[in-house]
């Protein structure tokens, strides 16, 4: 990132290009420096301009890293010399910046520009931190990285990896399987739809390059891929090339072009034996490229409409419309019959298969399951159902649907038809990492490894909140069974609940005295069968050592590599996460996150970077919607199960630990958040024989039940800590404190200014960041200049982006909100390496400013705040915002990343700033209390 250049009255500020590759042009006054998206915004989508909207190529996350790079460079049209930074030699920690004059070297010829572009494109995008985690084995996260000889003995032709992409200019990574026939390439492993599929009959050529390269052509198109090691790139070659001669697809029965809603888009589909494929374009369906191909096996068909029909799967449902009713009847027609043909199956399977759960194999995803586990209520194809056998009848009891025709009785079909597949996996299912998921093409031993680790380890189920007290948790299953609920019957069974009872009415003699028949069916399957015994402990996994990734965040997605640069090698879904614990001290910046079965160790070169990688993952994890200031600070977050007081039910929220405070967010959206105060005096009990934490918060008792002993543990110790440091700011403080707008010392024209934009301009994407037009803000500026009171502004967001400008020329050119004389004090306070010592000295240095710079900056930042709150809507972060103003309030220090971060913490902690500068100015000796209490704090952070 292109570092922030001060400017003075008379000089122009300048303007980062839409690439964001640090090249920069005059503009206004009123313009500001535009930063490059962090990973926050690069989630949200970049600024909607037109030169960013043309531009396709993959852009570098905003982190203070990038503020001291080396190779960025600063031109503008009108300027030879360009302005280069490189670390203080003076400083140990290179930190400060010196500045030299270079010659701006001549322009490059424009091919030789363009050559040089499109090769920085087929360069992955440079990783962001650093990351350690196990090795993994086989079946950990890295199992898809391993050579296709490894995992598909035979199979030659059969492979799986991460690749990195190229279909043009547009750059993605995907997981990749071919399974001698099909080439399907996945936005995620576990998507059920592809993002590109084709036939291996299609290719008219492979062919390899250096540095992990191959291309696939289709005619006058082709795919670029990048594999993260020669290895991996040598065997999709060697598959890809004995697929040639491969038998070609039959010919459609019927193709043509439709509209898809939802976006809605031209497609053109085509019926091809059993599958429906779509593709982008006509063009695409002469080449053989399609976007994603439906089985029929496991979908069905209706008209909605004059012209339209939804072609509906478990998963997703495609909504078409034909461009005539005498179209519409020709595709309802072909679509009815490929789907008939493809359900020519017994009776049994008909039925079960009327849930749309129940028609892919519930282990794998297999199409057209014919086997059954009635037990387990669970329907699985032939390989699975090889690996339940091997369990034994006391675990799994397999069932043909069209064999077995006696024992499917018509409580037994009522049972799968209501619950099956879906049921099943909610509870055996629940937590399954996508890497971990076998999918259709799996080994033997994939098979079953995946199959032993889900049912006899139970390393994927949702435990019932009873699970750790037999008692209980029978005593549950009895009440249960008198009623309809067959899913909490099934989770009580799966958690080790008995249903043979020595004495007294068991459950199955009170089901049937309650008349339900479905409970009945369901007990008496496992009447007899062994009570699971789960061995939740991943030592075989755990004992391989370290290895040391780069990481880079992309939207829902954490990308490794195994060098900065290089495609990726494995991707984790940072939806499977189940804690984050911020792990920094001292000098050391570094968080751990966890999934059920791995640990990472993410470490970052500064705070300012740990900070925006994390904000990234919370914002992802926790869920609606998350604002910077609900989770700047957090120490450590956990998703768990909740129950309150003394009832029996726990619900599923995600908290949030933090100095003084817990923030719960529930994951029901009618439910609202929470922010319940701790302090010492409190009352918090641990029980790690079931993994719960008890808290007795004034009125309330919450017991929290977490997933694994040692998030348990480990959160336990740091809410004794953050119980015991709790900061006065925290206790009694509203989520957003209101900021002041006006005050008599504050100038009247900065006051409209901020009043305007905070009635009127909250949501208006790219406030600040965006320049008002030129003449405009000159006349606005102007205008609150002699006549604050009479001046117009106006309500639309081309007004409130030229109100944005005139407040910062305003500033700039008015006041002096920092004197010349205390800026060295600054510069000293904001390079305190501690972030609670830090704010102690801001509270200093604001009681030092004269009466009208000191409320002035504390309206601004006040107001600043607000902004950021509605981050979601505006795209302005805190730290976008203090990289726009760092040159407002700071000019020739702005270049200095702990100005940056000065700006930053000023903004978010405002509240606490100017609170404590007013208390210190009253009482030092509550001054004295509270530096103490910081200074403990340090140790949290």
């Amino acid at each position: 990132m292109p570092c922030d250049v001060p400017v003075s009255q008379n000089q122009q500020e300048p303007t980062e290009d839409a690439n964001h590759t640090g090249v920069v042009t005059p503009t206004s006054p009123a313009c500001p420096i535009l930063p490059p998206l962090s990973p926050l915004q690069a989630s949200a989508g970049p600024e909607p301009t037109a030169a960013s909207e043309s531009s396709n190529e993959e852009e570098t996350p905003m982190t203070p890293d990038s503020l001291k790079s080396d190779d960025e460079t600063l031109s503008g049209d009108a300027v030879e010399p360009h302005t280069s930074t490189k670390p203080d030699s003076s400083r140990p920690d290179g930190q400060r910046f010196s500045f030299e004059v270079i010659p701006q070297p001549a322009p490059m010829p424009a091919e030789k520009q363009i050559q040089a572009q499109l090769q920085k494109q087929k360069t992955p995008r440079a990783a962001t931190i650093r990351v350690s985690r196990k090795k993994q084995g086989p079946t950990g996260l890295a199992r898809a990285a391993q050579p296709a000889e490894a995992r598909h003995v035979g199979g030659v032709v059969s492979r799986s990896s991460w690749l990195d992409v190229w279909k043009g200019r547009k750059h993605n990574v995907l997981w990749a399987t071919l399974d001698g026939q099909l080439m399907s390439l996945w936005k995620k492993r576990t998507d059920k739809f592809t993002e590109y599929v084709f036939h291996v009959s299609s290719i008219t050529n492979v062919r390899e390059q250096g540095s992990g390269r191959f291309f696939i052509h289709f005619g006058k198109k082709h795919f670029e891929f990048m594999a993260h090691s020669e290895a991996v790139r040598e065997g999709w070659v060697t598959s890809l090339q004995a697929t040639r001669g491969a038998e070609s697809q039959p010919p459609p029965q019927h193709h043509g072009p439709l509209t898809m809603k939802d976006p809605r888009t031209k497609v053109y589909a085509a019926i091809c034996g059993h599958n429906l494929w779509i593709y982008n374009r006509k063009e695409d369906f002469n080449l053989g490229i399609g976007m994603t191909c439906v089985s029929m096996n496991v979908a069905s068909v209706k008209q909605t409409g004059r012209h339209g029909f939804s072609l509906i799967t478990p998963y997703k449902t495609f909504n078409f419309s034909a461009d005539s009713s005498r179209e519409l009847g020709v595709w309802l027609n072909c679509l009815n019959e490929g789907i008939l043909s493809a359900l020519s199956c017994s009776e049994v399977a008909q039925r079960l298969w009327a849930s749309p759960w129940n028609k892919v194999c519930g282990d794998c995803g297999s199409a057209n399951p014919e086997w059954a586990s009635i037990n387990l209520l669970l329907v699985i194809c032939e390989d699975c159902a090889g690996q339940h056998r091997a369990l034994g009848t006391s675990r799994s009891k397999v069932r043909s649907l069209k064999l077995d025709s006696k024992v499917w009785t018509e409580p037994l079909l009522e049972l799968f038809v209501a619950y099956g597949n879906k049921a099943a996996n909610d509870v055996w299912g629940y937590n399954i990492p996508a890497a971990e998921q076998i999918l259709p093409d799996a080994t033997t031993a994939e098979r079953e490894a995946f199959i032993k680790d889900k049912y006899i380890k139970g390393l994927y189920r949702r435990s019932h909140p009873l699970a750790s007290n037999r008692d209980l948790l029978e005593q549950r299953l009895c009440q249960v069974v008198c009623g309809p609920d067959v899913a909490e019957t099934l989770s009580l069974i799966c958690s080790g609940a008995r249903v043979l009872c020595r004495t007294g009415d068991g459950p199955i003699a009170l089901a049937e005295q309650a008349g339900q028949a479905l409970q009945v069916e369901l007990l008496r399957h496992n009447e007899f069968l062994e009570t699971p015994t789960f061995d939740q402990l991943l030592s075989s996994k755990d004992n391989q050592g370290l290895e040391e990734l780069h990481g880079k965040l992309e939207d829902e997605r954490f990308l490794f590599s195994q060098e900065n640069q290089s495609a990726a090698c494995d991707v984790l879904d940072l939806r499977e996460v189940i804690a984050v614990y911020d792990r920094s001290e001292g000098s050391v910046y570094e968080f751990d996150i966890l999934t059920l079965t791995d640990k990472l160790i993410c470490n970052a070169n500064n705070r300012e970077t740990l900070l925006i990688h994390l904000l990234h993952i919370l914002k992802v994890v926790l869920p609606g919607s998350v604002e910077d200031a609900e989770v700047t600070g957090v120490l450590a977050v956990s998703r768990v199960s909740m129950r309150e007081g003394s009832g029996l039910q726990y619900t599923e929220v995600w908290v949030a630990l933090r100095a003084g405070e817990l923030l719960l967010f529930p994951t029901d959206p009618l439910k609202a958040k929470e922010r319940l105060a701790l302090s010492a005096d409190q009352h918090y009990n641990l029980n790690s024989a079931d993994n719960t934490v008890e808290m007795v918060l004034g009125e309330r008792t919450l017991s929290l039940q977490f997933e694994k002993q040692s998030s348990c543990t480990s959160w336990y110790g740091l809410l004794q800590r953050a119980a015991r440091l709790a900061p006065r700011a925290s206790q009694g403080q509203p989520p957003f404190p209101e900021p002041r707008t006006s005050c008599d010392t504050v100038p009247p024209a900065v006051q409209k200014c901020i009043g305007h934009i905070m009635t009127h301009g909250l949501k208006v994407e790219g406030l600040y960041r965006r320049c008002g037009m030129v003449k405009k803000t000159s006349q606005l500026v102007e205008a609150l200049r002699s006549s604050p009171d009479t001046a117009v502004l106006e309500t639309d967001d081309q007004g409130i982006l030229d109100t944005g400008s005139a407040l910062k020329q305003l500033i700039r050119d008015q006041l002096e909100l920092i004197p010349q004389g205390l800026k060295d004090q600054w510069v000293k306070a904001a390079a305190v390496p501690h972030e609670a010592l830090r704010l102690q000295g801001y509270g200093r240095l604001v009681r030092q400013l004269p009466l009208e710079s000191r409320d002035t900056l504390q309206v601004l930042c006040g107001h600043l705040y607000q902004v950021q709150v509605h981050s979601q809507e505006n795209r302005m972060t805190a730290q976008n915002l203090a990289l726009v103003f760092v040159p407002t309030l700071f000019q020739e220090l702005a270049m200095s990343t702990d100005m940056v971060r000065l700006t930053r913490e000023f903004i978010i902690h405002h509240a606490l700033v100017f609170q404590s500068s007013m208390e210190d100015a009253t009482d030092a000796g509550k001054s004295e209390q509270l530096d103490r209490e910081q200074e403990e704090i340090i140790t949290v952070f």
